[in-house]
C-alpha cells in the first residue's frame, strides 16, 4: 500500500512539473542563440542587405524603355526605365515658346516703359505673366522628369516586377538590394552585454562562400529579451565588389577582444 501510495505521488509529481509540459515554440533566433550559449562566446549570424528599397514612378503610364534586369549591377543616379512622355514632352515644348515670347515681350516693353509709353502697372502686369510663364514651363518639365526611374542606392537588382509595354499606375518596377556594406545581425547571450562595444572589429566566417572577414559593431541593443536572456547587434561587413552574396549564414566568436578598427 506504501510503495503504491508513493508511485502516485512521483507520477502527480511528474505530470503537473514544467519539466513534463511539451516545450513552447520559441522564434528561430531565439532558439539559435540559446543553443550557442553552449558554445563560449560563438554565436550564429545572418548576413543581409544593409538597404533594401522598392523603386517605381509617381506617374502613371506606359513602360517604354526598361535597361536593366534582375542580378544587374546598378549605380546610384542610373537610368533604370522611362514610360512613355511624348504627350508631356510635347506640353513643355509649348509652354518653353510662350516663357520665350513672355521674356522678349517683357524687354520690348521695358523700352516703352523707359520712354513713358506704357505704365509702370502696365509693365508689372507682362512681368508677372512672364514669370507664371516660366514657372508653368518648369512645372512641365518636372512632370517629363517623373517619368524616368533611376537607381536611388548602387546595389544590385533583386526583383523587376513590370516589363515593357507594361501599364503602370503608381507602382513598385524594381526592388534594389544594396550590398555594400553589408548587415551582420546575430543574437548574443546576455552574459556579453558591455563586453561588446561599438565600432570594434571581430571575425565572421561566412558558411557558403568567403572565408574569414572583418566587421564592425554598429548596433547593439540597449535593451536584454528576458525570455531569452539574450540581445541584438548588428556588424558591418564591407564589400565593394560584390564579392560576398546576402542571405547566408555565418558565425562569430565573441570570446575573443575585439579589434579597435
Amino acid at each position: 500500500m506504501r510503495s503504491e501510495l508513493s508511485l502516485c505521488v512521483i507520477s502527480l509529481f511528474y505530470a503537473t512539473s514544467p519539466l513534463a509540459a511539451e516545450p513552447s515554440a520559441l522564434p528561430l533566433a531565439t532558439a539559435q542563440a540559446m543553443v550557442d550559449k553552449n558554445v563560449a562566446g560563438e554565436v550564429s549570424c545572418l548576413i543581409e542587405p544593409s538597404i533594401e528599397v522598392n523603386v517605381g514612378s509617381p506617374a502613371d503610364g506606359t513602360l517604354d524603355v526598361v535597361n536593366v534586369d534582375r542580378g544587374d549591377i546598378v549605380n546610384r543616379g542610373q537610368l533604370l526605365a522611362k514610360l512613355d512622355s511624348a504627350v508631356q514632352v510635347a506640353a513643355a515644348n509649348v509652354q518653353e515658346a510662350k516663357a520665350a515670347y513672355g521674356a522678349r515681350k517683357y524687354k520690348r516693353n521695358v523700352d516703352l516703359q523707359k520712354q513713358q509709353l506704357i505704365s509702370s502697372q502696365e509693365l508689372d502686369e507682362i512681368a508677372t505673366e512672364q514669370r507664371l510663364s516660366e514657372l508653368e514651363f518648369k512645372e512641365r518639365r518636372e512632370q517629363v522628369m517623373l517619368r524616368s526611374i533611376f537607381s536611388p542606392i548602387r546595389g544590385v537588382i533583386v526583383d523587376r516586377y513590370r516589363n515593357r509595354g507594361d501599364l503602370v499606375k503608381q507602382e513598385k518596377i524594381f526592388r534594389i538590394a544594396q550590398l555594400d556594406p553589408l548587415h551582420v545581425e546575430t543574437v548574443v547571450p546576455a552574459t556579453f552585454f558591455g563586453r561588446i562595444h561599438l565600432d570594434q572589429n571581430y571575425e565572421v566566417l561566412p558558411q557558403l562562400v568567403g572565408g574569414k572577414q572583418k566587421a564592425r559593431v554598429a548596433t547593439i541593443d540597449r535593451v536584454i529579451d528576458a525570455a531569452s536572456a539574450t540581445f541584438r547587434v548588428r556588424l558591418l561587413l564591407s564589400n565593394p565588389n560584390f564579392e560576398l552574396p546576402p542571405g547566408q549564414r555565418c558565425r562569430i566568436n565573441f570570446s575573443t577582444n575585439g579589434n579597435d578598427p
